[in-house]
């Protein structure tokens, strides 16, 4: 994100936005303020930039429609006076500015361009959002039995998985704001695993699952970066009560489990198959 866009119809509307946007100019965003003519469109050579390299606020929703449908990224600022109007291809609104930073805006953009968030980080990985390009590491990994010996296997058309990888992002990042994420190798840049928590059907708690490839195994690595991962989600959404489960015979997740603070709970049954089921509370 090079550029934030400010179009409102009444610069006193937008309150509580300027420690945001100190944020942004730290960052190296600069700020551009233009204003709607009559004929609605607006007096400022926006063609000259690159729509995926800014973010446009504005309260008018029929530019913010036009905007979108041209491919740029738009957050429509709704208050009292426009709260009803339709706003036919838009997906993202904010109704207030008040404790927002400037990393809320970036995260919009990324969103609406996307671009994979980053999540967290360890001594020695990195963990963000999966992408497409993630696809043929995992295929890597994957091809290892042990990998899949206690879970689902990838799709064995990579055209599925890539689309399955698309809807993820689209339907669970962006509704939950958390997943499973990718692992990288801090030093090499190389995709190295999964971990993440999510949602799974029928229990309420946040489900910690993860996998390292087999050649970074036996390292610490799964539990520094199952460590972080917690942290991050008991930090940014408050979780305060995790789940895990496990197959009888995994004694090595179980091990894991028990370092990290997770206690047995009990046995479930999930798809036919009996799980043990391991809860932590922070």
């Amino acid at each position: 994100m090079k550029k934030m866009c400010i179009i409102v119809q009444n610069q006193n509307k937008i309150v509580d936005l300027e420690p945001a946007l100190t944020d942004l100019r730290k960052m190296g965003v600069d700020i551009l303020g233009y204003k709607e003519d009559r004929s609605g469109s607006v007096n400022a050579p926006l063609r000259e930039f690159e729509p995926q390299d800014m973010l446009i606020l504005t309260d008018i929703p029929h530019l913010a429609s036009l905007l979108a449908v041209g491919d740029y990224p738009v957050l429509v600022y709704v208050h009292e006076e426009n709260k009803d109007k339709s706003l036919p291809g838009v997906k993202y609104v904010i109704e207030g500015f008040e404790d927002v930073d400037g990393e809320y805006f970036v995260r919009v953009w990324q969103r609406l361009t996307e671009k994979p968030w980053f999540i967290t980080e360890t001594d020695r990985c990195i963990i963000r959002e999966t992408e497409e390009c993630d696809v043929d590491a995992f295929y890597e990994i994957y091809s290892d039995p042990s990998i899949t010996e206690y879970m689902e296997p990838l799709f064995e058309d990579r055209e599925a998985e890539l689309k399955y990888v698309k809807d993820y992002r689209e339907k669970v990042y962006d509704f939950y704001g958390f997943g499973m994420w990718t692992v990288l190798d801090k030093e090499t840049g190389r995709v190295i695993g999964r971990a993440g928590v999510s949602m799974r059907e029928g229990f309420d708690d946040p489900e910690l699952g993860f996998m390292i490839a087999k050649e970074y195994q036996n390292q610490g690595l799964a539990t520094e970066v199952c460590q972080a991962v917690l942290s991050f989600a008991n930090r940014e959404f408050e979780f305060d009560r995790f789940q895990a489960l496990v197959h009888k015979d995994n004694t090595a997740s179980q091990k894991l489990l028990t370092k990290l603070g997770f206690v047995y709970s009990e046995t479930v049954r999930v798809r036919d198959e009996e799980l043990q089921l391991f809860i932590l509370k922070r």
